[in-house]
Formats: structure tokens, sequence, C-alpha cells
């Protein structure tokens, strides 16, 4: 396996990546008001990419970069949940332009960080052509998963170092993640070990396998990615089992008033 990977990620940093997945109004909520962080990553859930297509992509990677220029994000309209590409293009168009003639919208000092979208795919196959697609709208980073068939992830790896988003892969459900890992042609820069939604509903004693971090850490260079623990608690516990990355959702949709403090303190929890 070659070990050279081109990554907009640090590995001297660890990450908090919030996952969007409900509504574009949802999004924007959330996306206001966090806090502006070169060490927070904002993933388009795969709900939300089947709701919305590239072009929910796309308003995400606008609104984080808009807060990254010390703008307050342009409000989504009614129109713009509406998944017609003319209705989509005429409000761009209208937006484009009212932005050129006069931008009014509350300014903060402009950040120094380079927003960064994840587009949580979970492809399975055409990887080349998600890969394509999400490029087009705007993400840094593409979630594949590691029950794909080989050539898939190998297509989608490829395609993501040559379009310059980093490839994730996620291993929900696999049993033995090195061993997908040591049949691909290049790795990925991230690999994600998952607990699912429904695996945390209905199956209690179900635990994220944090075991495996320092077993692929010692075989393949590359970052791990923990998802499927919202509380602070489970995040020491990926911390302490050096994750570089810790995935949640669930409490950024529970207080939208407590979002910045929120973050805050999970970003404590992860330096």
């Amino acid at each position: 396996m070659e070990k050279k990977v081109i990554s907009k990620l640090s590995g001297k940093k660890r990450y908090l990546q919030i996952a969007l997945n409900s509504t574009l109004d949802e999004a924007y909520k959330i996306i206001s008001a966090v806090p502006v962080s070169d060490r927070i990553l904002i993933e388009a859930g795969t709900p939300l990419i089947k709701r919305y297509g590239a072009e929910g992509i796309r308003k995400i990677k606008d609104w984080w970069t808009e807060r990254a220029l010390g703008l307050m994000p342009s409000m989504p309209t009614a129109a713009s949940n509406i998944q017609s590409p003319l209705i989509s293009m005429l409000v761009s168009a209208i937006e484009k332009k009212r932005q050129a003639r006069q931008d009014i919208r509350p300014k903060a000092e402009p950040s120094a960080i380079t927003p960064y979208v994840v587009a949580d795919l979970k492809t399975v196959d055409r990887g080349e052509t998600e890969v394509e697609t999400v490029a087009g709208a705007g993400a840094d980073g593409a979630i594949a998963l590691g029950h794909a068939p080989v050539e898939t992830l190998n297509a989608f790896i490829a395609k993501c170092s040559d379009l310059g988003l980093d490839a994730m892969i996620d291993m929900m459900n696999v049993e033995y993640p090195l061993a997908v890992l040591r049949q691909l042609k290049n790795l990925p820069r991230v690999v994600i070990l998952h607990r699912g939604v429904d695996e945390e509903k209905f199956n209690k004693e179900k635990q994220i396998p944090l075991y495996e971090i320092r077993r692929i850490k010692g075989n393949c260079d590359m970052l791990v990615s923990v998802a499927g623990g919202d509380t602070v608690r489970e995040v020491q516990r990926a911390i302490f089992n050096d994750a570089d990355i810790v995935i949640v959702w669930k409490e950024f949709y529970q207080s939208h008033a407590d979002t910045a403090n929120l973050a805050e303190q999970f970003l404590a929890e992860i330096k």
C-alpha cells in the first residue's frame, strides 16, 4: 500500500466534525451559531444530501465560507429548498446581483480559516462519478463505505486525489477495517470507526471499536475519525484512545440556543 497522501487536514490537529443531517433551515441555524475555527469540519450528512443533492452541499459550503469571511450567512429562501434546477439557478443569480450591489449583512473580523465541508456520500458504487459531483459543489472531503467493492474504493480514492479532496472510508459494520485497507492501491486520508444510529438505538450493548484506532495507526499513515458518540464523555474516550476527528450531530439539534457553547465545550475536550 502506498502511504503518500496530499491532504487538507493536518495530522497535528484534532478536529470536531459536526454532521448536518436534517434540513437546510436547520443547517443554516447551526452554521450561523457555531464558532469559526479551523478545527471544526462541517458535514453534509447523508439524509441532507439525499434531500437536496449537490445544491445542499453548495449551500453549506457557501454559508461556512461566509462565516469565515466575517459575514453572517445569507438567509435561506423557500425557493432554495425546491429541487428545480431552474429555480435554484434563478435564486443564485438574484443573490449574486444583490451582493454585488451592496452587502448589508452584519460583519465581523474575517478569520484565517479555510472552510472545510465533508460530503457523506456513503458511496458503494460509481466512485468516480459521485466524487466529481460533490467536488463540483465545493466539498473538501468525501465518504465511501468500507463494504463497497475494492474496485469502487480504489476508483473513489484515486478520483479524490485527482480533484483535491480528502478520501474518507467509513468502516461501519466492518469487522476488520485493516483487512479492507490492506487491499487498496492507495490509502484514504481518513478511516472512520462508526457505530450507526440504528445500532445505538436498537443494540445498547454495541460499542464503538475504539481499540481499532491504535491498530490502524500502527500499520497505516492516516487519520482516524470516530462517529456514533455524542456525549462529552464519549468524546473524551475517543480522544484518550488517540482519535484525530470526532463526529457529532445529535446534541447540536437539541439545543440551538446553546450551540456555540456546546461547540466550545467539545473543542475543549479534543485538544
